[in-house]
């Protein structure tokens, strides 16, 4: 087995992972609605996620843990991704943002951090803007 096979195989598991935890914050504050189902639909596609593991993904007990980036522009960029999908229907409540902080924890940050991230994120997640933008004011 060549070694970029390892690679592929282990990205795919990482984008499994990712996309479970996705799904997670869609359903934290009970159901996933249509707007939150078309954002992981999108997400399935990007991410290259197949129906057998979407359904998998969906059920109640998903096993997937969180996987923690390496780099930081990699962990700054699933938060966003996490950000849109909480933004997904306009609205963000109480437990979806302790979920993102407890996500920002597992992604390596410390819980001051963590909270320090997710309220400037939530602070500029109320417009529209790109990922260069949301990763430039991070840095600020």
């Amino acid at each position: 087995m060549p070694i970029i096979d390892l690679y592929e195989h282990g990205d795919k598991r990482k984008n499994l992972a990712h996309f479970a935890t996705l799904a997670s914050l869609a359903a934290v504050d009970g159901e996933i609605n249509e707007k939150e189902k078309a954002i992981l639909d999108k997400f399935a596609f990007k991410l290259d996620i197949t129906d057998a593991e979407y359904k998998e993904v969906m059920k109640k007990d998903n096993k997937y843990p969180i996987e923690t980036p390496h780099s930081g522009e990699k962990r700054l960029k699933r938060l966003f991704e996490f950000f849109q999908m909480a933004f997904s229907d306009r609205t963000v409540g109480d437990d979806q943002l302790r979920f993102i902080e407890r996500y920002a924890i597992g992604l390596g940050y410390s819980p001051d951090k963590a909270v320090e991230i997710v309220k400037k994120s939530f602070d500029i997640f109320c417009g529209k803007i790109a990922f260069e933008d949301y990763q430039y004011l991070m840095g600020k």
